[in-house]
């Protein structure tokens, strides 16, 4: 197993991505933390996890653009586990509209969760994992952070900055063995995705070379390179998951 022993964090894992990469980590072994702010949700998967896999679990509610909220998922999870070894933030929302009609409202809320939250659960973290001399940290951000889309400014800016949040962290904490990489996601087969219709799918199976949606596993297994030891002279990386939309 490749994470035995080892202590997850993984942020929005009550559902989608998040829950994949929960599970993949489960499965070689580790014990995990869902932090979602769907509090219910994220003890149902809790549950399922330990059930299925037999590791110790546990469930945090958390508005990861809360920094306090932060420091109390990392206190809870080295009250019971004694250690972190791996975070995985991948929380984060849309909230589409062009340049001209986008509310400051939406900007914010974008920008508070898949920006700030990240800053907020890496500085949270951190200090534990540079005492332990040891840790990984995943980012997941987006291919929109590296070419843009139409109508998702705030989002595309949002996931341009964790590529550089990732960057400028894997260079701070690369001397105490912390090291901070990121994942960019393209069109992956989601909840969310779901509900589009099948012309709706394939309009945007057309602009992927591989011609297809990326399963949630497709983006868990890169997350599982990054967290285990197969990656342990790799830092400031960005993966492309994308089926070859942007190379």
């Amino acid at each position: 197993m490749k994470l035995k022993d080892k202590t997850a964090i993984v942020t929005g894992a009550a559902q989608g991505i998040g829950k994949a990469i929960a599970e993949v980590f489960a499965c070689e072994g580790a014990q995990i933390v869902i932090a979602d702010i769907d509090e219910r949700s994220s003890q149902k998967t809790a549950d399922e996890i330990k059930a299925k896999y037999g590791f110790e679990t546990a469930a945090v509610a958390v508005n990861v653009a809360e920094l306090k909220d932060c420091e109390v998922l990392v206190k809870n999870s080295l009250d019971k586990f004694h250690k972190i070894d791996i975070l995985v933030n991948n929380a984060g929302i849309t909230r589409d509209n062009l340049v001209l009609r986008m509310r400051e409202v939406e900007w914010d809320a974008v920008i508070a969760v898949n920006l700030k939250g990240v800053f907020n659960c890496i500085k949270a973290v951190s200090k534990s994992m540079i005492k332990q001399r040891e840790g990984r940290i995943i980012n997941i951000s987006s291919v929109i952070g590296q070419v843009g889309n139409a109508g998702q400014i705030n989002y595309s800016a949002s996931k341009g900055g964790v590529i550089a949040i990732t960057k400028t962290c894997a260079r701070e904490f690369a001397s105490r063995n912390v090291l901070v990489n990121a994942i960019a996601p393209g069109f992956i087969r989601t909840a969310m995705t779901d509900k589009l219709t099948e012309n709706q799918k394939q309009d945007m199976a057309s602009t992927i070379p591989l011609g297809r949606l990326g399963e949630a596993c497709d983006v868990a297994k890169a997350a599982l390179f990054f967290a285990c030891d197969d990656s342990s002279y790799v830092t400031g990386h960005v993966l492309a998951v994308n089926g070859g939309m942007y190379m």
